[in-house]
Parts: C-alpha cells; sequence; structure tokens
C-alpha cells in the first residue's frame, strides 16, 4: 500500500510552515530515540547547531532504513533545542539540510525549548516516529 500516510489539514484552518498538524497512518509503527549530532562512533560532529540537526536528521533517516523505512514514512518528529535563538535565526540553514535529508517530507512536528541535553555539547535532539506500509 503505497498511500498509508495522510496529511490530515482542517479546511478553514491556515497551511502550517514546515510540518502537517495531523497524519493519519496504518501500517508498523518504528518508534525512534532522540538522536543527536553524532556520528556512529558516539562524537559530535560539529559545535555548529546546523550540523547537529542535520547529522540528528541523518540518524533517524539510518535508523529507519534498518527498519526498512524511508524518510517518507515518519509522520512525527520532535525536536528539543537548548537554544531558540539559535533555531529562529538559523530557519533557512536548518531547512536547506533538513531538505538534503528528509526531502520535502513534512510530518507532524513538535519543537520545544529545553534547559539542557544529556550529553555535553548536544544542542538538538530529535525523535521520530515512522509508520510503514502494512506487510
Amino acid at each position: 500500500m503505497k498511500n498509508h500516510i495522510h496529511v490530515v489539514q482542517p479546511e478553514a484552518w491556515a497551511t502550517p510552515k514546515g510540518y502537517a498538524n495531523g497524519i493519519v497512518a496504518e501500517g508498523r509503527q518504528v518508534h525512534i530515540a532522540g538522536q543527536i549530532g553524532w556520528s556512529a562512533d558516539a562524537k559530535l560532529v560539529s559545535a555548529d547547531f546546523v550540523a547537529q540537526v542535520e547529522q540528528a536528521l541523518a540518524n533517524i533517516v539510518q535508523v529507519l532504513a534498518t527498519a526498512g523505512g524511508e524518510p517518507a514514512h515518519i509522520v512525527r518528529l520532535t525536536w528539543y533545542l537548548t537554544d531558540k535563538a539559535e533555531y529562529m535565526s538559523r530557519q533557512k540553514e536548518i531547512g536547506e539540510a533538513y531538505r538534503r535529508v528528509i526531502g520535502r517530507h513534512f510530518p507532524a512536528m513538535s519543537a520545544i525549548v529545553v534547559a539542557g541535553l544529556i550529553e555535553d555539547g548536544a544542542k538538538v535532539e530529535i525523535e521520530a516516529t515512522a509508520v510503514l506500509p502494512p506487510g
């Protein structure tokens, strides 16, 4: 079943910026723990915020691929950010990094500003939920 994921958007609502208000999906669920901007050897790829975002997203895609999925199967992303000002001021760069890794697929998303993350130096952590086609 190719179209097992559908965006849910109330008609009277304005189109959201960069995310879907709701997703309806049927299939096998994949829950991906929070990923940070570190490499396979558990070292941060950079102190740069956008580089960490791109690596965290790449890590999500790698875990998802291991489960047999692809970015189009992602139905939810939850972003934990340590610096709201940096996130807001670098939206264009974040969007470019996002599209390089995920493409033009925009699941339901939330962004939460937190006081800190467990790993020293981590500036962003992203959780994902995906739904793979049934079968």
